[in-house]
């Protein structure tokens, strides 16, 4: 065969090698040159090894052989390379040939989609955004929005007390225990005390409460509630509004429905029902095929809670509602498990955009 290899071409073959060797700028252009010589496909070795199988018995021999030649040949030189290389570079030498890395982005809590979501959907409507402060009194916790000191939400296994007291002002009384709020009613208090009606406000934020951390429940969570104060405020506006939330939040088909309850600060008073916007209100696993689902709770603001910021009961009235904004999170993700939501688990919260 006239491409048989000879000594002369091998030789060729390993000093052409060196050269391009001796050219590279790097180790990755130098293991390019490698992989061209020695690498299982397209490379001088492979074609020369093709040769081997295709030529006549009586050459298989010497071809097998100068391939064998021409591969510890170049495999010695690269070993040499690449000692060589090895002690020239410095300690921690970075190859900048190499592709760069992708860090991976970083992704927002879905929590904090969905506050943002609820507060863009009733911003829309016309509701200010008010927050505040976390460490409260119990004035404004509870004692403001009608609820006496023997009522069950005061109890101790409720209510997480501070031993640093709130020093007296805002018409409190001197007397006041400090707490970590409860619920962020107590902002429907300070935002009265400061404006006069009319009032369309909403007040997300964290709340404690002493619960075990299981399924369901957080000793530490998030609310969003809402204060609409007026003349003329109806329990058809209430509905309304809440109707708008649930069909730009969930299913422009979405409905509400309004069971009877019982809170201190308003009467009268219901929990909110939205039909399952997963069946349509048929009935599914997600709603237990009841067709509807549990949202939170509302009412007409009590004339008591009015007194206690020096509003006319007689002139005003207004509606409130508050929801967890974990359990829309819940519900519009199909979450299980409240905890997800706080364990930080990568895996996780890189499935929310």
């Amino acid at each position: 065969m006239s491409d048989t290899p000879t000594a002369n071409s091998i030789a060729e073959q390993v000093a052409t090698f060196e050269r391009e060797l001796a050219a590279a700028r790097s180790l990755h252009d130098a293991k390019g040159v490698r992989d061209r010589f020695l690498g299982r496909k397209n490379s001088v070795l492979s074609k020369l090894m093709q040769q081997v199988a295709a030529a006549p018995p009586e050459l298989r021999a010497t071809i097998g052989r100068d391939a064998n030649e021409l591969k510890q040949a170049i495999e010695a030189r690269w070993t040499a390379y690449a000692e060589t290389a090895r002690d020239e570079a410095p300690a921690g030498a970075v190859d900048v040939t190499l592709p760069g890395r992708i860090r991976p982005l970083g992704h927002r809590h879905p929590l904090t989609v969905v506050r943002e979501q609820l507060e863009a959907i009733f911003g829309r409507m016309g509701f200010t955004v008010v927050e505040g402060p976390e460490a409260e009194d119990d004035w404004h916790c509870f004692d403001a929005l009608n609820m006496p000191a023997e009522h069950p939400a005061r109890d101790m296994q409720d209510t997480l007390y501070l031993a640093t007291p709130i020093q007296g002002g805002d018409g409190r009384p001197d007397d006041v225990r400090t707490l970590l709020r409860t619920h962020t009613s107590s902002m429907q208090i300070r935002y009265m005390q400061a404006h006069t009606p009319p009032i369309r406000i909403v007040a997300p934020g964290r709340v404690y409460r002493r619960d075990d951390l299981d399924v369901t429940h957080s000793p530490a969570f998030s609310q969003i509630e809402a204060l609409v104060v007026d003349d003329g405020i109806s329990l058809a506006d209430l509905k309304g509004t809440l109707l708008a939330f649930a069909r730009q939040m969930f299913s422009p088909t979405a409905r509400v429905r309004f069971r009877p309850s019982f809170f201190p600060y308003t009467e009268p008073s219901a929990e909110i029902d939205l039909s399952c916007w997963q069946c349509d209100g048929a009935g599914c696993a997600m709603c237990k095929r009841t067709g509807w689902i549990e949202m939170g709770g509302c009412g007409m603001v009590h004339p008591a809670v009015f007194e206690a910021v020096g509003y006319d009961p007689e002139k005003y009235t207004g509606f409130a509602w508050g929801i967890g904004i974990e359990r829309v999170a819940i519900l519009r993700y199909q979450v299980e498990d409240i905890r997800l939501f706080y364990e930080n688990d990568l895996r996780f919260l890189e499935q929310f955009p």
